[in-house]
This record gives structure tokens, C-alpha cells and sequence, in this order.
């Protein structure tokens, strides 16, 4: 007969024998869905533990003795140890609500929420990180440095005149996406820096710029020229947002702000709703981005102001921490992502050139898709043949990048150069 240990309580070994079983039938169900299964497993067992230490006192070494045996009895399983199993302990006391739990939280990975318990304390803010990981896909290390720059604090703070010059959706959906201030950490600049050197920097960290810009924003260009009454402008940072569908003009600015800035990008979204905004597309968005702002001169300056504009600050750090070094995105980074923002781009380019060919020969309005598009054209006998040939051609490259899917530089390449051949093509024949 096995002997009992003796400070073990009573139902220990009932309790053992439960766990087992209950984890055999958990691994069955994790071949399909592998994630949720092992969140509502570990947030199980923390729930258990939970109630036992406080029905029953169990302590820590019960909890030790309990680790023991599971990794024992599963011996391929790395996530039994003393102390993941008061990481579940922590786990079920932190979300005591199995619905939520079921529904939002299972959706993370188990590191995810490990490191959401470790570093964020308030309920209501565990929560706002948790959804917005779900929604973002933020890796794990990408949501440890969006923890770490505080970004509960800052997202939506951004002072704008959204409520007054968006309708209602747009504007609360644009609020919510802009921050104040923004976290340029990723930066090494001095004191005696120029705007330029800004600008320079962040093309040089695009791939960081826009994880802080947030999920949405696919890069259009900097220094984007426009030709206004026989004069030249350039605007530094030009984005479309894939989700508000529009422009949006970011101006940058190494000073406190000013109410001038406000008319100069007023003016820049003036011009980019007439020459770039597709008549489907929302009412293009201002961002200035100044060292400094005073807040009630902002308001002051936008009470009047016809486009919607939004006024922010950015910081700077003298360097990285050394485990942000080597965890967030480097530079390399940026030759897989900025050319599939490029591709992303150009298929919104395209698909407008080949709208606005169809308005113009009276066919439906409600044609969206290059394909769609094609072969509408294709029918009227609107497009060569050659031009249909390369727009199929271009669109298989261009569809993998709008779903995310790498792509490689010969390909991103040659679909560009093909892409610009076909805008002036159709842009010649509308």
C-alpha cells in the first residue's frame, strides 16, 4: 500500500486524481484549439488551488508537493512547475469571472497574460491591455513595451476638433486612435536636432514609428510633394489608414506649438482632400507633432478650424534600455514590412484609377476590387488587352500583401515598377 505523506491534507490525493484526468481530457481537446483549452485549463486549476488554500489552508509547500507530481505524471508538460501553478493561482483571483475569461481572455496567449498579471496591477487597465493585444495582435514583447510606455495613459488624449469637423463614428474612432504624448524612444537625437533630422530619423525607425502610430497606418511617403497654384509643397509624413479609410498628414515640429501650425495644416489637408481624397475615402486627418504644447492655446487655435486636426507632443530618450535593444523591432525589420506597406499602396491606387475609368463610362458605383473592376472594364471594351493581362498579373502580389503575407524583394519589385506602368497607363485613358 502507497503511504501518505504526512503533511499533506486529507483530499490531496482525490484532488491529484482529479487534475490528472482532467488534464488527459485537456490535451485531446487542445489538438483543436490548443491556446483557449490550455488558458481555461491553467485558469481551472487556479480557481481550485484558490478555493482550497482558502477553504482548507493549504500553503505553500502543498502547492510545491502538487507541482512535483503533475511533472511526474506529465513529463512532457513544462508548464506544471511551483511556479506557473501560482501563476494560475494569480491568474484566477485577478479574472474570477469564467465568462470573461472564456470569451476575451482566453483569446491571449499564456505569456501574454503572465506578463499582463506582473506588470499591470488595476483591473479596469489589465482588461483595456488585454482587448487591445486581441485586436492589435501585438506579440509578447510588443505588449511588455506598450505596458511599459504607459499607452492606457496616452491613447485618445490627443486634443483635436474631431467631434466637431467628423461625423459621429469617424470622430470617435479617429479620437481613440491618436495619442498624447507620443513615445519616440526609439530615437537618438541631441538637444540641437532639426526638424529634418526628425523626419530622418523616423523614416530611418519606420517600422518603430508605426508600431507607435498604432494597428492601421500604411506609409504613403515623406516629403510628399503637391504642386498648388504653380508653388511647391511637402508634406513631412503622409499615411493612409486602412481602417477610417483616409489620409492621414502628419507635420512635425521640434518647438512648442503655435496657432500658425494649426492654419498650415488646415491648408495641407485642404489640398490633399482635393488632389489625393477618392470620393469613397473619409475627410483626410491632421496630426502635428510638437516638442511642447500648451493646451488651452491648442483649443483656441482649432475652435475655427474646417478640417479635423489634432495636436500632440512626442519625447525622446537619450537611448534604449538594453532589453528593449534586442526586443523591439530593429531595422532589418523594416525590409520585410515597409515594401508590403508600399504593395498595400499601390493596390488602393489602382483599384481608385480603375473607379474612376468606371464612373466616368457610367458603369455601377458599388464595383470594389480590382478583379470586379477588370472585368466590368474588360466587358465594356474599356481597357487594352495588354492592361488586363498586367493588372492580373500585379494583383496576386498585391491581394498576399493587403492579407499580410511576406513577400519577396524581387517580387515586391517588379509588382511596383508594374503598378506605376499601369497608373499612367489608366490615368491616360480616363
Amino acid at each position: 500500500m502507497k503511504r501518505k505523506h504526512p503533511e499533506l491534507p486529507d483530499r490531496y490525493d482525490a484532488f491529484l486524481q482529479e487534475l490528472k484526468e482532467r488534464i488527459r481530457s485537456a490535451q485531446v481537446r487542445a489538438a483543436l484549439s490548443v491556446n483557449r483549452e490550455l488558458v481555461l485549463l491553467y485558469w481551472g486549476i487556479g480557481r481550485d488551488i484558490l478555493t482550497r488554500q482558502q477553504s482548507e489552508g493549504w500553503g505553500a509547500k502543498v502547492v510545491d508537493r502538487l507541482a512535483h507530481d503533475l511533472l511526474q505524471a506529465f513529463p512532457g508538460m513544462t508548464g506544471f512547475g511551483a511556479r506557473n501553478l501560482k501563476y494560475m493561482r494569480a491568474f484566477a483571483e485577478a479574472y474570477p469571472d469564467q465568462q470573461f475569461v472564456q470569451q476575451v481572455v482566453a483569446q491571449l496567449p499564456w505569456g501574454h497574460n503572465v506578463r499582463i498579471l506582473e506588470m499591470v496591477k488595476a483591473p479596469a487597465e489589465r482588461e483595456w491591455y488585454i482587448r487591445q493585444a486581441v485586436e492589435s495582435g501585438w506579440t509578447r514583447n510588443v505588449l511588455v513595451h506598450q505596458i511599459e510606455g504607459s499607452l492606457h495613459r496616452r491613447q485618445g488624449r490627443a486634443v483635436t476638433n474631431f467631434q466637431r469637423t467628423l461625423p459621429a463614428p469617424q470622430s470617435e474612432l479617429a479620437q481613440e486612435l491618436l495619442k498624447d504624448p507620443y513615445n519616440f524612444d526609439f530615437l537618438t537625437l541631441g538637444t540641437e536636432m532639426l526638424e529634418r533630422d526628425l523626419e530622418r530619423g523616423l523614416i530611418d525607425h519606420l517600422r518603430d514609428l508605426i508600431l507607435e502610430l498604432g494597428k492601421g497606418f500604411a506609409f504613403v511617403g515623406n516629403q510628399y510633394h503637391l504642386e498648388i497654384g504653380g508653388q511647391d509643397y511637402f508634406l513631412d509624413l503622409l499615411f493612409y489608414h486602412l481602417r477610417l479609410r483616409c489620409y492621414v498628414v502628419i507635420d512635425l515640429k521640434i518647438e512648442e506649438f503655435r496657432p500658425e501650425f494649426a492654419g498650415k495644416m488646415n491648408f495641407y489637408l485642404s489640398a490633399v482632400d482635393d488632389f489625393l481624397r477618392h470620393a469613397d475615402d473619409a475627410p483626410s486627418i491632421g496630426l502635428i507633432l510638437c516638442k511642447e504644447k500648451n493646451r488651452i492655446v491648442v483649443e483656441y487655435a482649432l475652435r475655427d478650424t474646417g478640417k479635423p486636426v489634432g495636436v500632440a507632443q512626442y519625447r525622446l530618450t537619450e537611448s534604449l534600455p538594453k532589453r528593449l535593444q534586442s526586443e523591439l523591432p530593429t531595422s532589418h525589420d523594416l525590409a520585410g514590412e515597409l515594401p508590403r506597406f508600399n504593395l498595400v499602396t499601390m493596390r488602393i491606387r489602382l483599384e481608385r484609377a480603375l473607379q474612376t475609368i468606371a464612373e466616368k463610362r457610367g458603369l455601377s458605383t458599388k464595383l470594389v476590387g480590382i478583379a470586379a473592376l477588370t472585368r466590368a472594364l474588360t466587358s465594356a471594351n474599356a481597357l487594352s488587352t495588354e492592361v488586363v493581362a498586367d493588372l492580373r498579373s500585379v494583383s496576386a502580389v498585391l491581394n498576399s500583401a493587403v492579407h499580410g503575407q511576406n513577400i519577396k524583394a524581387e517580387e515586391t519589385q517588379s509588382a511596383l515598377e508594374l503598378g506605376n506602368s499601369l497608373l499612367s497607363r489608366l490615368e491616360g485613358s480616363d
